[in-house]
């Protein structure tokens, strides 16, 4: 029994080591060194692109309940995300050099898996996952369009900066995480209402990378949005947004500051940080004005400018059942963004699912369909109804979710609802037999 995975990004590489460990003989495809996508930086295998954050990690929040259900599902790259996890208060984030290495090591060193660095043109012939990403060569992406028979959606994905740390000041930036919740994991850059109508005038007229004819009409992806398209939304979106000031007290002065720029720890040796919902299609020379702008950053070191680039995703509702098994071929499945499931975390879960199913399809046993009452049911469940008329990608929340019916003076405790909606999934993944 073999299988073909496309693609050793994250949910390849999750479906490739859940295939590996049910003893079925893997060919994973990358295209990386050979052809690259202009957004990976390195060959390595399940590298984090944009930001280093999986999310939320407790279950009071949607994707800390995916977080788990993986866990119980005997994902992968979970367990190696939390080996590589660096402080991030409540949320799972990860030294992504740390984490990329150790992937790459497992598949290389994994007898099972046999790696080629080529790019597949063509979808081939036997049992395969297409896990090949948001940024599918257009040879593939062509051969995925013959075969659906639907075209293509496009959006947009923005990239933050990363900065040094040593080239903060922290004379005005502090330490704290909102609501003073877990460690004081994030750095704080304040600003009082001249600052920020400074930094605003600079974004709004800052020139942008110029987007190609074909990309004009593409849209963006509302959760990833780029500063520059929210701030042309008013000159309060982003204080209400990715620079909501509340809950972020610098203890050296008491004051509750107009907007705040928050900046998440990026690797292990905590030299390198990036600036949260800072995604940007800034010209180079404009990001760097803007950035040294922001009290705390006037001297600081861009390692990494923003970047924007197209995703491609299928039309899934279209193309998929929910077990992620394609409904024209039935040794053929799809895995991650390309499927529409948005982030980091919902990229590895469907590789997850894809791979047990695969193992599944191939020795004749009923492929596993979660119902609706877990995370990752209710997401292979949106992005295959058959329903949908304008499909666009979605990620982990509790909207998707079956409803539980609290008692009328309990409705508002979202707290409670989390708990009992964590115990039902918990429960019945735990019911479930996986081989």
């Amino acid at each position: 029994m073999e299988v073909n995975v496309i693609g050793a990004g994250l949910a390849g590489s999750e479906a490739a080591l859940q295939l590996s460990k049910r003893g079925i003989k893997v060919n994973l495809y990358e295209m990386r060194p050979q052809k690259t996508t202009g957004a990976h930086k390195t060959d390595k295998f399940a590298e984090f692109v944009c930001s280093n954050s999986l999310g939320a990690s407790d279950c009071s929040n949607a994707s800390g309940l995916l977080k788990k259900e993986m866990e119980l599902l005997s994902g992968e790259l979970i367990n190696i995300a939390r080996e590589c996890s660096v402080p991030a208060g409540s949320a799972l984030a990860i030294d992504r050099e740390l984490f990329s290495d150790t992937v790459t090591a497992r598949i290389e060193n994994d007898v099972n898996i046999t790696v080629i660095r080529d790019e597949v043109s063509k979808i081939p012939d036997g049992c395969t996952i297409i896990a090949s990403g948001p940024l599918t060569s257009d040879s593939l992406a062509d051969s995925i369009k013959e075969f659906t028979k639907n075209e293509h959606l496009h959006f947009f994905d923005a990239i933050a900066p990363i900065v040094e740390k040593d080239s903060i000041n922290f004379d005005r930036a502090f330490w704290a995480s909102r609501y003073d919740k877990g460690e004081a994991s994030y750095i704080n850059c304040p600003m009082n209402k001249c600052e920020y109508e400074n930094f605003y005038n600079i974004l709004i007229n800052a020139p942008r990378i110029e987007l190609k004819e074909f990309e004009k009409d593409a849209k963006f992806f509302e959760s990833c949005l780029p500063i520059e398209v929210l701030a042309s939304r008013g000159v309060d979106t982003l204080r209400f947004g990715p620079m909501k000031p509340v809950g972020l007290v610098d203890k050296r002065t008491g004051v509750e500051n107009y907007a705040v720029v928050q900046l998440r720890q990026d690797n292990s040796a905590k030299t390198l940080f990036n600036l949260v919902g800072f995604q940007t299609n800034l010209k180079w020379g404009s990001q760097k004005e803007l950035l040294q702008s922001i009290p705390g950053l006037e001297n600081v070191n861009i390692v990494r400018y923003g970047v924007m680039h197209r995703n491609t995703f299928i039309n899934s509702p279209k193309v998929l059942n929910a077990s992620l098994q394609s409904r024209e071929r039935s040794d053929l499945f799809f895995a991650g963004q390309i499927t529409g499931t948005e982030g980091y975390t919902e990229s590895i879960a469907s590789g997850l699912l894809a791979g047990i199913n695969a193992a599944r399809y191939l020795k004749g046993v009923e492929l596993l369909i979660l119902p609706k009452v877990t995370m990752l049911g209710a997401l292979t469940q949106y992005i295959s109804d058959k329903n949908h008329e304008k499909f666009q990608p979605i990620n982990s929340n509790w909207g998707i979710v079956d409803a539980i019916e609290l008692p009328k003076k309990e409705r508002k405790n979202k707290k409670l609802k989390a708990q009992l909606i964590t115990k039902r999934s918990t429960e019945f993944i735990m019911s479930c037999k996986l081989m």
